[in-house]
């Protein structure tokens, strides 16, 4: 039982710390909004439990969150088998997200990157690819942001050190802004 309610206390304490964010997750609100009604789409990356979010999200945004909408394009980078494995094969993990990126990104597309740690070595290299093709940047991250927090054009640092404590608050900023985006698009 206590195990139960530690993590409970725990969760709520991560939460809380969220409202410090606000400005952050608005302002992915605003240019994922300004994204999709540009014509762009939306390019999630990620690893393990994050590979998940990006899934969860990307679904969301195609399909709906509260409300029937028209679906926007959006896209997990972490959904295809054939291509995870053969990246990782002919060339490396490392370069996963990279390449995926070099082939499906275009200027004005939103990159969004979530790793707990901030360090990816995946994904690190697939922001720096779409920061050179000219999309804008979003990392989810945690544990002080590690690396990626200072090569994201906007960086939503969940203040734990604690894996799955920031993967709650990874998904509760993505659904935040799925229910902004279902307000404001038609």
């Amino acid at each position: 039982m206590e195990i139960f309610h530690s993590s409970l206390r725990e969760h709520l304490r991560v939460v809380r710390a969220l409202k410090g964010l606000r400005r952050e997750v608005l302002a992915f609100s605003e240019v994922l909004l300004k994204t999709l009604k540009g014509g762009n789409k939306v390019l999630l990356m990620g690893n393990g439990g994050s590979a998940g979010d990006c899934q969860h999200i990307a679904a969301e945004i195609v399909g709906r969150f509260k409300r029937e909408r028209r679906g926007y394009p959006a896209i997990a980078l972490t959904t295809d088998t054939s291509i995870l494995t053969a990246l990782s094969n002919d060339y490396s993990f490392e370069e996963v997200f990279e390449r995926q990126i070099e082939a499906l990104a275009k200027k004005g597309d939103l990159v969004v990157g979530i790793s707990t740690s901030g360090n990816s070595k995946n994904v690190i290299r697939g922001i720096l690819k779409a920061k050179e093709i000219g999309c804008y940047t979003v990392g989810l991250l945690g544990k002080g942001g590690g690396k990626l927090k200072s090569l994201v054009d906007l960086a939503i640092v969940v203040p734990s050190n604690n894996t799955q404590r920031v993967q709650e608050c990874h998904i509760l900023i993505g659904h935040i802004v799925c229910e902004i985006l279902d307000e404001r698009l038609k």
